[in-house]
């Protein structure tokens, strides 16, 4: 347990060297991540998974201003000082995609380098989250649910390890095998879950044990998690000093070809532009084949794999990327 930014966060550690924050997304905790820790512990880092706010064996703020982006990167910062380090390199999946862009964005001089797997680097939007999605598809984005106080936190709790195997598995590869990719949009009146597939078999790479471990961590609701979507256009307002600018540090993305959010309104647009748009890509957007939202679950060897090779190149100053190492941190 460790604390900062006026809560204690839950963290799992593994390996010596160069400090690798691995920051998780939703409905997922530190586990998630738990086939990175033995790769990147044996390339020579040193590994730190946290519970984010709101998840897990961490803090749960009750109030839902307690959830905004400047938070979350306060967490990351404060944490990484807690650690004894001045600098880390910082790695997240889906909502923990736009906590590492955005601690690359806001605090540079403490960021070595940023890889984001699902979520693009953030380009903030002409108009608040909410309301764009509300005009394209009125009430039903799952976006918009989550934010009707109490609603999606009911529906999610009433079982909680059924609406996480609904949620693994229907955002997964396995469940768009033609792959078509369908939006996140809500039955009004039955719910979300109500239109998820609920799987006789688990996936190949989610395992009983996996689920014991992500229902043990939401043993206390969904409402922490919840709350981070609830500052969605609270988010679009605090970043309005950032608007138009670019991650600078050396970055790295990922994602599946079978993802959802690749899929959302004008996502695809963005990562045809990222190199263009971002000249501290290392390599080109990385699309994983046959992979649906939990990239580093679903696709942990590819993953791995471009990850070792980005930080190995970061901390050492090679193929084409400023050096991070010890001379120049």
């Amino acid at each position: 347990m460790v604390d900062v930014n006026g809560v204690r966060l839950h963290i799992a550690e593994q390996g010596e060297g160069p400090l690798v924050v691995l920051l998780h997304g939703f409905p997922e905790s530190w586990h998630s991540w738990h086939r990175q820790f033995g790769p990147l512990a044996d390339a020579g880092f040193r590994v730190v998974a946290p519970d984010q706010r709101g998840y897990g064996g961490s803090d749960h703020p009750d109030d839902v201003d307690a959830y905004t982006i400047l938070h979350l990167v306060g967490d990351v910062v404060g944490l990484i000082k807690e650690l004894g380090e001045e600098k880390a390199y910082v790695v997240g999946h889906d909502w923990g995609a736009p906590v590492a862009w955005h601690t690359a964005l806001l605090r540079p001089d403490m960021v070595l380098g940023v890889a984001g797997l699902s979520v693009p680097p953030p380009f903030r939007g002409p108009q608040r989250p909410l309301a764009m999605m509300e005009e394209r598809f009125g009430d039903r984005f799952y976006w918009n649910y989550f934010n009707r106080p109490g609603v999606a936190d009911a529906e999610f709790a009433r079982d909680t390890r059924t609406t996480l195997r609904k949620f693994l598995y229907s955002a997964s590869a396995a469940a768009s095998p033609s792959g078509e990719i369908m939006q996140p949009l809500v039955d009004p009146e039955r719910g979300w879950l109500a239109v998820m597939e609920d799987p006789e078999v688990l996936p190949e790479w989610l395992t009983e044990d996996d689920l014991d471990a992500l229902t043990e961590s939401f043993s206390a609701g969904f409402t922490g998690a919840l709350n981070w979507y609830r500052n969605l256009d609270r988010n679009w307002d605090l970043t309005a000093a950032w608007d138009n600018a670019v991650v600078t540090r050396p970055s790295l993305y990922l994602y599946g070809d079978r993802d959802l959010v690749p899929a959302f309104p004008g996502a695809r647009e963005l990562i045809d532009v990222l190199p263009d748009l971002m000249p501290s890509l290392w390599r080109k957007p990385i699309e994983l084949a046959n992979c649906g939202h939990w990239t580093q679950q679903e696709r942990p060897d590819e993953v791995n794999a471009a990850l070792v090779e980005f930080l190995t190149a970061c901390r050492e100053g090679v193929d084409g990327v400023p050096g991070t190492g010890p001379a120049d941190a």
